[in-house]
Protein backbone atom coordinates (compact mmCIF):
# COMPACT_ATOMS: atom_id res chain seq x y z
CA UNK A 1 0.00 0.00 0.00
CA UNK A 2 2.97 2.72 0.97
CA UNK A 3 4.45 1.75 -2.66
CA UNK A 4 1.27 2.54 -4.23
CA UNK A 5 1.01 5.85 -1.95
CA UNK A 6 4.67 6.86 -3.03
CA UNK A 7 4.00 5.82 -6.94
CA UNK A 8 1.08 7.80 -6.83
CA UNK A 9 2.29 10.86 -5.22
CA UNK A 10 5.24 11.27 -7.64
CA UNK A 11 2.88 10.64 -10.45
CA UNK A 12 0.97 13.68 -9.30
CA UNK A 13 3.74 16.31 -8.04
CA UNK A 14 5.86 15.06 -12.10
CA UNK A 15 2.55 16.14 -13.64
CA UNK A 16 2.42 19.48 -12.27
CA UNK A 17 5.78 19.77 -13.13
CA UNK A 18 4.85 19.54 -16.34
CA UNK A 19 1.59 21.10 -16.88
CA UNK A 20 2.93 24.33 -15.65
CA UNK A 21 2.19 26.92 -18.74
CA UNK A 22 5.02 29.10 -20.42
CA UNK A 23 4.21 32.82 -20.40
CA UNK A 24 5.45 35.25 -23.03
CA UNK A 25 6.94 37.32 -20.61
CA UNK A 26 9.13 34.54 -19.69
CA UNK A 27 11.26 34.57 -23.00
CA UNK A 28 10.57 38.39 -23.97
CA UNK A 29 11.50 41.25 -21.13
CA UNK A 30 9.85 44.64 -22.39
CA UNK A 31 11.04 47.92 -20.98
CA UNK A 32 7.28 48.82 -20.27
CA UNK A 33 4.56 46.99 -20.67
CA UNK A 34 1.95 50.48 -20.64
CA UNK A 35 2.62 53.62 -22.22
CA UNK A 36 0.52 56.63 -21.77
CA UNK A 37 0.42 59.46 -24.21
CA UNK A 38 -1.32 62.23 -22.12
CA UNK A 39 -3.20 64.86 -24.43
CA UNK A 40 -3.27 64.67 -27.83
CA UNK A 41 -4.83 66.44 -30.48
CA UNK A 42 -7.97 64.79 -32.72
CA UNK A 43 -6.52 63.15 -36.18
CA UNK A 44 -2.65 63.28 -35.32
CA UNK A 45 -1.37 60.21 -35.25
CA UNK A 46 0.79 58.75 -32.16
CA UNK A 47 2.73 55.95 -32.16
CA UNK A 48 5.17 54.46 -29.32
CA UNK A 49 7.83 51.22 -29.76
CA UNK A 50 7.68 48.67 -26.93
CA UNK A 51 11.12 47.58 -26.65
CA UNK A 52 11.61 44.23 -25.55
CA UNK A 53 14.15 41.49 -25.32
CA UNK A 54 14.69 37.51 -25.86
CA UNK A 55 16.05 36.15 -22.63
CA UNK A 56 15.55 32.88 -23.85
CA UNK A 57 18.07 30.56 -24.54
CA UNK A 58 16.92 30.58 -28.19
CA UNK A 59 15.39 32.31 -31.13
CA UNK A 60 11.85 33.28 -31.00
CA UNK A 61 9.05 34.42 -33.35
CA UNK A 62 6.34 36.65 -31.90
CA UNK A 63 3.00 34.78 -34.28
CA UNK A 64 1.27 37.78 -33.80
CA UNK A 65 -0.09 41.04 -32.19
CA UNK A 66 -3.95 41.70 -31.77
CA UNK A 67 -5.33 45.28 -30.99
CA UNK A 68 -8.09 45.57 -29.30
CA UNK A 69 -9.74 47.56 -32.07
CA UNK A 70 -9.41 48.96 -35.44
CA UNK A 71 -8.07 52.35 -33.84
CA UNK A 72 -4.98 50.85 -33.17
CA UNK A 73 -2.49 49.69 -35.38
CA UNK A 74 0.34 46.89 -34.41
CA UNK A 75 3.69 46.30 -35.92
CA UNK A 76 5.64 43.38 -34.83
CA UNK A 77 9.16 42.17 -35.96
CA UNK A 78 9.06 39.27 -39.30
CA UNK A 79 11.28 36.90 -38.62
CA UNK A 80 13.07 35.04 -35.65
CA UNK A 81 14.31 37.26 -33.24
CA UNK A 82 17.69 35.99 -31.49
CA UNK A 83 19.19 34.83 -28.15
CA UNK A 84 19.81 38.08 -26.33
CA UNK A 85 18.74 40.17 -28.75
CA UNK A 86 16.45 43.87 -28.60
CA UNK A 87 14.23 44.30 -30.91
CA UNK A 88 10.88 46.42 -30.87
CA UNK A 89 6.60 45.96 -31.17
CA UNK A 90 5.73 49.43 -32.45
CA UNK A 91 1.83 50.20 -31.46
CA UNK A 92 0.11 53.58 -33.58
CA UNK A 93 -3.24 54.89 -32.20
CA UNK A 94 -5.15 57.15 -34.72
CA UNK A 95 -6.63 59.39 -32.49
CA UNK A 96 -9.92 59.84 -34.52
CA UNK A 97 -12.12 59.85 -31.76
CA UNK A 98 -12.03 62.43 -28.83
CA UNK A 99 -11.77 61.05 -25.13
CA UNK A 100 -9.76 59.36 -22.96
CA UNK A 101 -8.72 55.49 -24.76
CA UNK A 102 -6.93 52.70 -22.92
CA UNK A 103 -5.95 49.77 -25.95
CA UNK A 104 -5.03 46.35 -25.22
CA UNK A 105 -1.88 44.78 -27.70
CA UNK A 106 -1.89 40.58 -27.35
CA UNK A 107 0.86 39.31 -28.42
CA UNK A 108 1.74 35.79 -29.13
CA UNK A 109 4.92 34.23 -29.06
CA UNK A 110 5.34 30.92 -30.83
CA UNK A 111 5.76 27.92 -28.93
CA UNK A 112 4.32 29.74 -25.88
CA UNK A 113 1.14 29.18 -24.20
CA UNK A 114 0.42 32.20 -22.27
CA UNK A 115 0.75 35.82 -24.18
CA UNK A 116 1.66 39.30 -22.91
CA UNK A 117 -0.66 41.92 -23.12
CA UNK A 118 0.63 45.90 -24.24
CA UNK A 119 -1.05 48.89 -23.39
CA UNK A 120 -1.69 52.42 -24.06
CA UNK A 121 -3.71 55.50 -23.13
CA UNK A 122 -4.21 58.60 -23.27
CA UNK A 123 -7.15 61.41 -23.96
CA UNK A 124 -7.78 62.66 -27.66
CA UNK A 125 -9.07 66.14 -27.38
CA UNK A 126 -10.55 68.31 -29.72
CA UNK A 127 -8.00 71.12 -32.03
CA UNK A 128 -9.70 73.74 -30.36
CA UNK A 129 -9.23 72.49 -26.76
CA UNK A 130 -5.61 72.14 -27.86
CA UNK A 131 -4.93 75.62 -28.99
CA UNK A 132 -6.86 77.35 -25.98
CA UNK A 133 -4.84 75.49 -23.28
CA UNK A 134 -1.60 76.20 -25.57
CA UNK A 135 -2.47 79.98 -25.43
CA UNK A 136 -2.49 79.90 -21.81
Amino acid sequence: MKKLFLFASALIVSAGLFAQTKKAEDVLKFKELAYDFGKIKQGTPVSHDFVFTNTSSSPVIIESTVASCGCTTPVKPEGAIQKGKDDKITAAYNAAAVGPFNKTITVKVAGIDMPVQLRITGEVVNPDQAKNKAGR
